[in-house]
This record gives structure tokens, C-alpha cells and sequence, in this order.
């Protein structure tokens, strides 16, 4: 009578942890979907802005109400002047929405001046091959600090941060490994004499200068979409449990009347 007791308490047991595991399965398979569904839906979003015909720079009385999630990739259009500051380089390997960039090189950061008086950071475009190179920054950035009025089109885009693995940056060169251009701006004195520097930088779109270095550019959504492969693998595997668990349970039963 013992033998059976402990034979159903562990058949009982072994049943809860299958179904344990098929719900989790399940859970996480219909979690993939959900997550399929909001990144078609943020991939549309994306799509729409970067479509969108360019709208006015959010004033600085605006800058406060700027959140990612609603402004990120809004295309704008504004007049600014290219300062006389230090310039900044962001190094890349290439770039997940610029389908023209490839190979190492760096993002040229520049502060432009608007009438008011803000500092607007702009990502004045690829310089390739640069391989960290001060000197060719220069030469490229140079050629774009008129002192005069520029029209300028772009992609409003919000700092990055720098992961555990991330170098830290080079003050020597000027040269960082994540978009932050607030830390540029604290660095290289961009907002000095009370100038205010938007909490967005800009991706520039045009105008493209006649070297062609920087290089802007337009932008591009190519958000990776895996979801339906990851849930028909957590659904397969609720399926695997299930069969696994009728094979054993069918096994017990034979054992049991023999």
C-alpha cells in the first residue's frame, strides 16, 4: 500500500511540474505574439514619422514635454549657424537606419546656433574610414563652420547610454563610442554663457555638402522581428512537454497493471 501511495505522490508530483511547464511555454509563446504585435505597430509609427513632411523644431518651451517614445525620428526642418566650438566624434562600425553607411568610421557632432540664441547638436553625417583620425575630422568638419545661416533638415534623436562594455570616451580626440551629445556639450563647453542645448540632437538629412564628407542622409526602420519564430518555438516545446509527459503516463500505466 506504501508503494502505491508514493507511486501516485509522484506521479502527481511529475504531473504539476508538466503542466507548470506547458503553461510557462504558452505564456511565453502568447508574450512573443504580443510583442510581434507592438513592434508592428512601433515599426509603423517609425515609418509614418520618417515619412512625414518636416515640421517646425520644437521651441525650447517644448523640450521638457519630448519623450522617445512619441518624438524619436520626427522629422523636423530650422535655420541654424554651424558655432565655432569643438567638434565631437562618435565612432560606428556602421548604422542600423542608414542603409548608404557601412565600414568603420565616425559621426561628425557639431553645435549649430539658432536666431534664439539655443544650441542644436547636429549629427552632421558619416565621415568614413577615419579610423579615430583627429585630423580628417577636421578637414571635413571645417568646410561646414561658415559663420553663416544654414537650412537644415533632419531626424530629432535622443542620447544614448553608454553600456558596461562601452570605452570610454577620448577628450584627446574629442572622440566618444555612444551618441550623448549632452555629455559632449558638458565636456567641450557647448552651452557656456547660459546658452541653452536641447535634450535631442539631430540626425541630419540635408543639405549635403558638395565633398560629400559628412555625409548625411535619410533615414531608414530596419527593427529586427523575430517574434513569430520565438513563439513557435515556445509553442512547440508545450507541445514536446505534452507528448513527453503521454508517453511517460501511458509507461506508468503498463507498469502498474503488470
Amino acid at each position: 500500500m506504501t508503494g502505491v501511495v508514493a507511486r501516485r505522490r509522484g506521479t502527481l508530483g511529475f504531473a504539476i511540474f508538466t503542466l507548470v511547464m506547458i503553461v510557462t511555454c504558452l505564456g511565453l509563446g502568447i508574450w512573443q505574439l504580443q510583442r510581434r504585435v507592438q513592434k508592428h505597430a512601433l515599426i509603423a509609427a517609425l515609418n509614418e514619422r520618417l515619412a512625414a513632411a518636416p515640421e517646425a523644431l520644437p521651441a525650447p518651451a517644448q523640450w521638457s514635454a519630448l519623450t522617445p517614445a512619441r518624438d524619436e525620428f520626427r522629422r523636423v526642418s530650422f535655420t541654424a549657424t554651424y558655432a565655432r566650438l569643438p567638434d565631437a566624434m562618435v565612432y560606428s562600425s556602421g548604422s542600423s537606419v542608414r542603409t548608404d553607411v557601412s565600414g568603420p568610421g565616425t559621426w561628425a557632432f557639431l553645435p549649430a546656433q539658432t536666431a534664439d540664441g539655443a544650441i542644436i547638436t547636429v549629427n552632421a553625417g558619416f565621415v568614413q574610414n577615419t579610423m579615430q583620425d583627429r585630423a580628417q575630422q577636421d578637414r571635413a568638419v571645417g568646410r561646414l563652420v561658415t559663420g553663416q545661416p544654414v537650412n537644415l533638415t533632419g531626424y530629432l534623436r535622443f542620447p544614448e547610454a553608454a553600456g558596461t562594455l562601452t570605452a570610454s570616451e577620448n577628450i584627446g580626440k574629442r572622440l566618444w563610442f555612444t551618441r550623448d551629445h549632452l555629455a559632449m556639450a558638458r565636456v567641450l563647453g557647448w552651452g557656456e554663457g547660459g546658452k541653452s542645448v536641447a535634450p535631442f540632437y539631430i540626425d541630419l538629412e540635408s543639405p549635403r555638402p558638395e565633398s560629400g564628407i559628412p555625409k548625411p542622409g535619410p533615414l531608414t526602420v530596419h527593427l529586427k522581428d523575430d517574434h513569430m519564430q520565438y513563439a513557435i518555438t515556445w509553442f512547440s516545446l508545450a507541445g514536446a512537454v505534452v507528448i513527453a509527459f503521454g508517453v511517460w503516463w501511458r509507461a506508468q500505466r503498463r507498469g502498474a497493471h503488470s
